[in-house]
């Protein structure tokens, strides 16, 4: 059973294949939340604990071989710990906690990307207690499209990264399949959209989801 965050804090995932810009988008959103007077907690999975990092380092080592079951334990190991000492205590103080990947992720990559099924969800859904975002920001684009962004920025990809464009292209289709059967939860966005108008669009969209509703004029964040 899935239960919602506790109603004090807001909890707000990004997710979506490497490359979409999740990251820079999630700290725009940060910078803009914490100049309009909100407690902002800022985390990311794997590696937001010491237990994740070094989780982290295993698990996106290029040079490391990992089954994919050792990989999706791995993955509910590191979520289990991050939601046990950040997400929740920030929760609980009334925190907006944003996350740079969630159970989201595990079932995309994990579950359809290297075909473990649903069993990636239940084991998931284990190790954070239930504990789901109020909101999913979903940044879609055709992997394909990411390729060489995702080589200017990185230089040198990680063991996910570096994975045959027909895994990220079955991933991204589970992302989609993730976004169809919960809309209420999902809000879906171009990643190719600039930057710029990007940001007003998610700050448009968790507007709703912040103490007052739409305190901010035009339904949306300024």
């Amino acid at each position: 059973m899935t239960v919602p965050a506790p109603a004090q804090g807001v909890f707000i995932s990004f997710e979506g294949v490497d490359g979409v810009g999740k990251t820079t988008q999630l700290q725009r959103l940060s910078r803009t939340l914490d100049r309009l007077g909100y407690r902002v907690v800022v985390t990311r999975e794997p590696g937001a604990t010491p237990l994740g990092a070094a989780l982290r380092e295993l698990l996106l080592d290029p040079e490391r071989a990992i089954s994919d079951r050792t990989e999706a334990l791995l993955y509910a190991a590191d979520r289990a710990d991050h939601v046990e000492t950040v997400i929740r205590p920030a929760l609980h103080q009334g925190s907006v906690v944003l996350t740079d990947r969630y159970i989201d992720s595990s079932v995309a990559y994990q579950g359809a990307g290297r075909g473990l099924g649903a069993a990636v969800r239940r084991l998931s859904a284990w190790a954070t207690d239930g504990l789901i975002p109020q909101v999913t920001i979903l940044l879609d684009a055709d992997p394909a499209a990411l390729a060489e962004r995702l080589r200017v920025a990185r230089g040198t990809l990680d063991r996910m990264e570096s994975e045959r464009l027909d895994f990220h292209r079955r991933v991204r289709a589970e992302f989609l399949s993730l976004a169809r059967a919960e809309p209420t939860r999902f809000v879906v966005l171009d990643a190719l959209t600039d930057e710029e108008t990007l940001a007003r669009q998610i700050s448009s969209a968790v507007a709703p989801y912040l103490p007052g509703g739409f305190p901010f004029g035009g339904g949306g964040l300024r």
